[in-house]
């Protein structure tokens, strides 16, 4: 793993016996000495630390930096307050998806974070894309995300301030004297924080965080089941070039000032498709969520079948959800099968076990949106 990248926590997690793999290009921590199903538990109850610093953290700047980037996404980032983040969607021509990424109005400029394993070609392509005048800046800064139900609790102790968002705000704090740029907002379906801190103070807030006796070191084993049984794509695996925003079930994704009849129609890669599926309700496939029985879990790759034995879909993410208590998974079939309480049959190990299409989260979010 020599030629991998690193971030500025990996001396803290191989001190903290984690279990380093290769993912996007870095050397990350899948798991740590308490296991992947106790991390999951862990942050379902009380409070998990990822480090999430693989990932891009780019500052678009330039005249009316809203303007230019919707015609690369098909959000409302006109309509998005200053200090608010909006989830958005890079699509291609043919209305795929090229990545997924958050956006913030950090007032006069954009504070943009894209996934780890597209952050060159998501940079090349607004580079080569954006009107003329607007600058990418690319950020050499840690990430940190705080999640679970004691999230708050830890934060209040240290940076109360930040505990006054709610979900999807944004804003500039300091936390143990260190400055840090906050969202309240996450990966796992749980009230949590995630926290921009410079490069070189990343580890100091790392371990001030993890001193508090909620918090426990969580990897990329338990963030994956925690942000699949919230029903939450994976870029690369339930979302990709080859689908587009309807199919995946993204609709809430496409503001409506950009539809048609909206103030600002279109105007994004893909429009054409996108909008007509919208509108005409006629893609022939959709994403769903397929809850299990007994405890075999069913991974990515796992073949669908209807009850009359014909091949209709794939799995794209799966797993057992320690929360649940079942087999949860995410995948693709036609619509006529999409619908809630279709029972359709998963083939494991040359067994057709049987899968029921379920509404998605699995697990009721905690999202903090106020009293």
């Amino acid at each position: 793993m020599s030629q991998l990248n690193r971030t500025p926590l990996h001396d803290l997690h191989v001190e903290l016996g984690a279990r380093m793999v290769p993912f996007a290009g870095y050397e990350m921590p899948v798991q740590y000495p308490l296991g992947v199903k106790k991390e999951h538990e862990h942050t379902r109850a009380a409070c998990g630390l990822f480090d999430v610093s693989h990932m891009g953290q780019l500052l678009l700047r330039g005249p009316a930096p809203a303007e230019a980037l919707e015609t690369l996404v098909p959000a409302d980032l006109l309509g998005l307050p200053e200090g608010m983040q909006r989830y958005a969607l890079f699509t291609n021509e043919a209305g795929g998806i090229l990545d997924d990424l958050m956006v913030v109005n950090a007032g006069d400029h954009l504070y943009l974070v894209v996934n780890a394993a597209c952050k060159a070609q998501d940079i090349a392509h607004l580079r080569a894309h954006l009107p003329q005048g607007h600058e990418i800046e690319v950020l050499d800064r840690g990430l940190i995300a705080l999640q679970g139900p004691q999230a708050a609790t830890v934060m209040q102790r240290l940076c109360p301030a930040a505990c006054e968002m709610i979900f999807m705000q944004h804003g500039h704090f300091e936390i143990a004297g260190i400055p840090v740029w906050v969202s309240r907002s996450g990966y796992t379906g749980e009230d949590g924080f995630e926290i921009s801190v410079a490069a070189e103070q990343s580890e100091a807030l790392a371990r001030r965080l993890l001193a508090e006796p909620e918090v426990e070191a969580i990897g990329l084993g338990a963030r994956d089941s925690l942000r699949l049984e919230a029903g939450l794509c994976l870029y690369g695996h339930d979302i990709d070039t080859t689908t587009t925003p309807v199919e995946a079930g993204l609709i809430w994704a496409i503001g409506k000032p950009r539809r048609h009849g909206g103030e600002r129609p279109g105007g994004f890669p893909g429009a054409e498709t996108i909008l007509h599926q919208v509108e005409a309700k006629d893609h022939s496939r959709k994403r769903v969520g397929l809850l299990g029985e007994g405890r075999a879990p069913v991974r990515e790759g796992t073949e669908l079948y209807d009850a009359e034995g014909n091949l209709i879909g794939i799995v794209t993410s799966g797993g057992f959800g320690p929360s649940v208590g079942k087999p949860v998974a995410l995948g693709y079939v036609p619509v006529a099968l999409a619908e809630v309480g279709t029972t359709l049959f998963a083939e494991v190990r040359g067994k057709r076990l049987p899968m029921v299409v379920s509404p998605t989260p699995f697990i009721a979010p905690g999202y903090y949106r106020g009293k």
